[in-house]
């Protein structure tokens, strides 16, 4: 995906997703957000093309905490600044985002007691153990998240969203993550049996600041495949 592919997939997520909070931000927000993913080393997008035309996008972030710090230090600002002039024409949103949403943007914005500013990959890096003059460091579980994946409906039953998910996973799996994450909307309007019967491991469910349940699910990902040495001849 690149930024001549936005106007098509803001239009696609305002399509099948109208009830996200970015959503009744407005095309102009969503775009300006949308792009963040674009211009960070930490996430990246992928478009399906049929005939030429596109017809179906993914979105994703490699590491949520990284790509949140790229977020936050590159477009902060003017995210603040369309949000508030969203909000500004869409009382109705504004009121919503007031009572449910205020005070956790405010927390994940201000850093609390003991927060390391340049953490390692994926959160924290976990503990040190000394053995004798060495250190050595527990990796951290590396989790990517698949944000958004949507099909036009002309285009279903192709196996277009399985090649684009198969694509995220391969990015995943080279930028050495160890699982995805994802959440859809419970009932009928998710995509629940389509994980589960791909494989997916359901992790219960969870409810956004309104009250709509989504479903969790994740995947465990295989270590990234090497190439073997080449053995020289004596």
């Amino acid at each position: 995906m690149d930024t001549q592919h936005l106007p098509y997939v803001v239009g696609e997520h305002l399509r099948y997703f109208p009830g996200g909070f970015f959503a009744r931000l407005g095309r102009g927000f969503l775009t300006a957000y949308t792009r963040t993913h674009l211009t960070s080393p930490h996430a990246t997008g992928f478009i399906a093309e049929l005939d030429g035309k596109p017809v179906g996008y993914l979105v994703g972030v490699i590491d949520p905490v990284l790509h949140r710090r790229h977020l936050l230090r590159s477009h902060g600002l003017g995210l603040a600044l369309r949000g508030l002039a969203a909000l500004a024409v869409r009382p109705t949103v504004a009121a919503r985002f007031v009572r449910t949403r205020l005070g956790r943007y405010i927390r994940k914005l201000l850093p609390g007691p003991g927060v390391v500013p340049d953490q390692a990959p994926g959160g924290d890096a976990g503990p040190d153990t000394g053995l004798g003059s060495a250190l050595v460091r527990t990796r951290p579980v590396r989790g990517a998240v698949l944000s958004y994946v949507a099909v036009a409906e002309q285009a279903r039953s192709l196996g277009i969203g399985g090649v684009l998910i198969e694509r995220f996973t391969h990015f995943a799996v080279l930028a050495g993550c160890d699982r995805i994450s994802l959440v859809t909307a419970a009932g009928a309007a998710g995509a629940g049996p389509y994980y589960e019967q791909r494989g997916w491991h359901s992790d219960g469910d969870t409810h956004t600041p309104d009250g709509t349940r989504f479903l969790l699910y994740s995947k465990n990902l295989p270590g990234p495949t090497l190439p073997r040495p080449r053995r020289s001849g004596s």
